[in-house]
């Protein structure tokens, strides 16, 4: 089955450093992913760019705490 490339842009996320996270946010350290999503998660930020939404268990909105916050968006 092939995607369209806007399919595959409207399913993949990308990474955004935030300065400070809210109280309501959902926040997630690295060391809590999966090996998978953490390998996507680092090739995502040294590489910057989205990662598949199939190959990671990352929801929008959500902060993954690394060397910096990182708050995950829809690309």
């Amino acid at each position: 089955m092939n995607l369209a490339s806007s399919e595959i842009l409207r399913r993949s996320r990308h990474l955004e450093r935030v300065e400070s996270v809210t109280a309501e946010a959902t926040v997630r350290h690295v060391d809590q992913l999966d090996t998978e999503t953490l390998d996507a998660f680092y090739s995502a930020l040294t590489a910057d760019r989205p990662v598949s939404e199939a190959d990671v268990d990352l929801e929008s909105g959500e902060v993954i705490v690394f060397t910096d916050y990182y708050r995950v968006a829809r690309a």
